[in-house]
């Protein structure tokens, strides 16, 4: 629209100074005289111009005749097409025109004047190899995508052109949510051009997303060969790459034999894996190297306390009583012996040795500066575990109830929570971003204590006195409830504090 007006008024203005410039020269008095061979011309204002305007035409058809007739001269000896170069030039220069115009309105944004403008330069040149690629991109631009996967499947009968062809393909069918199609396509352009950047991560991505371990490792490789990523990085998501084939294959084999051997290899590339480490431990624990799976867990706990780390330790030795567990994990929890997760993990020892005095002392810093869900069932215990009222009990499980489920495995990208760790963030597809860490306090978790390890053998868990106080309670107030109402009596709300 903007153009259009801009365009009248231009052929306007054009108008009203032309014909101002006529009026000015007529009303001129001035003239020229010309002698030539005792002849005297006089010559006045309008004819000058005129014959000026003539003159530069003439030149004009001068030099587009001499043009012609090389063009002629080199049709006569041999050159078939220089007839038809010489009609086609002003048509070249107009395309060309046209696609660096079509060019410049992409840069704009400006995707339907793009198109148009891409379509003619089309029409001009005559040469796919230049506009086809504009031309897709106009109209993905302007929203046509049927215009645009048209284009994208002409590239590819060009050799030269295939490769932007598939590219462009790629990016519709991850657009439409399509990544079957997607992965084959990636997979196409990957072999066509394996240094391009962008095909890698998009690959990588792909095969990651559909569980392809295999292929993602090999792809990873490719990146490193070509100086696409940082060996120490590469090291990190080929143990992530190698831990999730374990986890797969250990739904497989029935033996988990070939899991475990996947999951030492993930553990040697990356130590602080925490679910390569337990999956690693329990390996070595099965095949009787117990030795070897201390020293795993021991070298993934340095990095990050973990109570799936705890656990596997708890199993390096099934048959141990309480004093000699404690015994024990000595070793492990003196590598952060102020760690939050290492003083947990004490109180919970010491619970089960029925060392409830020290249980409550071990956890005192960590229920004053973080009480979570965990923490709160704990002191619940040593309360029970000391005799106390079951008011004081409910007490803490009330509490327990509203708390903070405490550290959870959470995307560094997108801060989606997640109920266990996964390679791919299940929000925003992010690969190898999960941490655990803690959440912020409006943050909505979906994990609760059901994960928590007791470590207590021949006795009660911790988790079990937490389902049968909160059932008994459950019970007793359903039983008063039904008594009082029975009497007509107005129920109250239970107290919870």
């Amino acid at each position: 629209m903007l153009l259009s007006i801009f365009k009248i008024v231009l052929f306007v203005t054009v108008v009203a100074i032309t014909s101002f410039g006529a009026i000015y020269l007529i009303k001129l008095d001035g003239s020229v005289l010309v002698t030539i061979a005792d002849r005297e011309f006089r010559l006045f204002t309008p004819v000058i111009v005129i014959a000026l305007f003539i003159l530069v035409f003439a030149i004009w058809i001068f030099f587009k005749l001499t043009s012609l007739f090389v063009a002629v001269l080199y049709f006569i000896n041999g050159d078939e097409t220089s007839i038809s170069r010489y009609f086609s030039r002003n048509r070249e220069r107009k395309g060309y025109s046209a696609l660096s115009d079509s060019i410049a309105a992409l840069a704009s944004g400006e995707g339907d004047l793009a198109l148009s403008l891409a379509a003619k330069a089309e029409r001009q040149l005559h040469n796919p190899t230049l506009t086809s690629l504009v031309t897709a991109q106009a109209a993905e631009m302007a929203g046509d995508t049927g215009k645009a996967r048209e284009v994208y499947k002409r590239l590819l009968e060009n050799e030269n052109t295939r490769f932007a062809g598939i590219r462009g393909l790629v990016r519709q069918k991850l657009a439409e949510g399509d990544t079957d199609v997607a992965l084959k396509l990636a997979k196409t352009a990957f072999d066509i051009k394996p240094r391009h950047t962008e095909m890698q991560n998009t690959l990588l991505k792909l095969q990651a997303e559909t569980g392809d371990w295999l292929g993602a490792r090999e792809t990873l490789n490719v990146k490193l060969k070509y100086g696409n990523l940082p060996r120490d990085v590469h090291r990190r998501r080929s143990a992530v790459l190698a831990l999730c084939d374990a986890l797969e294959n250990q739904k497989k084999d029935i033996e988990g034999t070939h899991a475990y051997d996947v999951a030492l290899e993930s553990n040697r590339l990356s130590p602080d894996l925490i679910p390569a480490a337990t999956i690693a431990a329990r390996g070595c624990i099965k095949a009787g190297s117990k030795r070897q799976a201390a020293r795993i867990i021991q070298k993934a706990w340095k990095s990050q306390p973990h109570p799936d780390l705890a656990s596997a330790y708890a199993e390096i030795e099934p048959d141990e009583n309480p004093h000699e567990r404690i015994k024990r994990f000595s070793a492990l929890l003196k590598i952060h012996p102020d760690n939050r997760e290492s003083m947990l993990t004490r109180a919970e020892l010491q619970i089960a040795a029925d060392d409830f005095p020290a249980a409550r002392r071990t956890i005192g810093n960590v229920l004053e500066s973080e009480p979570d869900v965990r923490v709160l069932t704990i002191m619940a215990a040593i309360e029970r575990g000391e005799g106390s009222k079951e008011e004081v009990v409910k007490g803490w499980l009330a509490k327990a109830i509203y708390a903070s489920r405490g550290p959870l495995w959470i995307c560094g990208n997108c801060q989606h929570i997640h109920a266990d760790w996964a390679p791919v963030c299940a929000n925003c597809k992010s690969f190898d971003t999960l941490a655990w860490q803690t959440p912020p306090p409006d943050a909505t978790p979906n994990r609760t204590g059901e994960e928590m390890h007791p470590l207590i053998i021949g006795g009660v868990g911790i988790g079990d006195v937490e389902e049968k106080i909160v059932e008994e309670k459950i019970n007793d107030d359903v039983a008063s409830d039904t008594g009082n109402e029975s009497r007509g009596e107005s129920v109250k709300a239970p107290d919870w504090r």
